[in-house]
């Protein structure tokens, strides 16, 4: 006698989730990685080493991984706004942070160029300040950070929503002022899905592209960024090379990802 599954159905569901990823991502990036691994090793140093390359890649690892953490910086304040408390305009607010999803990236880069341009709104202000907002690497991290900021408060959201104002008060009770409660009771509850927040922007940031080339300014060893560099590659049909720069890219990210990863489990199982 079979032995009866929970699941209906479970082998043709593994059948049909082990082919979709497949399609979906294994064969492409087993493609990407047969392609590049046309070229030799000596030829990957190479590139990876040359200057523009290396100055890109500084420029995308730093810019996303700043952005990320100003997202989950201000993300949860935020956050603890919209779950927390209820003022006139506050559906207008929880609708706006999804604003970057719904937005096509060109038109996004377009309107950041428009504010922070040096004759733009923000752009003259901070210009007086010292401050190049676009064609700078300070518009890649706004640019950046204004992709990334929903994925933190969206992730921090259900997490507060869930959270019981018992074990505020309870800590209250015992005598815990504002700030102790929030550093002893709420943050740590709050960790794990902060970190989840800045894994997504990050990994979101790193493979921006629409909105960052029109705010850059995309100038060599200056403000140029991986994505482009790769499409800058495939426009000059050299294939090899832009397949190459994308598989390190791809490496590196997945070893970022991964570390995070691991660090947010050890917090998770220090908790437990």
């Amino acid at each position: 006698m079979s032995k009866r599954r929970v699941i209906p159905g479970f082998g043709l569901s593994l059948g049909f989730t082990l082919c979709y990823l497949s399609l979906l991502i294994l064969i492409p990036l087993a493609a990407l990685f047969l392609k590049a691994a046309g070229l030799g090793w000596q030829e990957w140093w190479r590139l990876l080493g040359s200057a523009r390359v290396l100055a890109a890649a500084r420029l995308t690892f730093g810019a996303s991984a700043c952005a990320a953490a100003l997202s989950a910086i201000l993300g949860l304040p935020v956050t603890w706004v919209l779950v927390r408390y209820r003022f006139p305009g506050r559906r207008l607010m929880d609708a706006m942070i999804d604003l970057p999803f719904a937005l096509p990236t060109a038109v996004a880069g377009i309107t950041l160029t428009t504010i922070y341009a040096p004759n733009g709104w923000v752009g003259a202000w901070l210009l007086k300040l010292g401050i190049k907002g676009a064609y700078s690497p300070v518009g890649v991290f706004i640019a950046l950070t204004f992709i990334g900021f929903p994925f933190v408060v969206r992730t921090l959201q259900p997490v507060l929503e869930d959270f019981a104002k018992d074990t505020e008060e309870a800590a209250a009770t015992l005598g815990a002022g504002r700030w102790l409660t929030v550093r002893r009771v709420v943050f740590p509850m709050m960790v794990p899905a902060l970190i989840t927040g800045f894994t997504l922007a990050f990994a979101r940031a790193l493979g921006e592209y629409g909105s960052v080339i029109f705010i850059s300014g995309n100038l060599p060893m200056k403000t140029e960024i991986l994505p482009l560099l790769i499409v800058s590659q495939l426009e000059q049909f050299n294939v090899p090379a832009a397949a190459v720069i994308a598989s390190a890219m791809l490496v590196v990210s997945f070893m970022l990802l991964l570390s995070i990863n691991l660090l947010q489990r050890w917090l998770d199982w220090q908790k437990s």
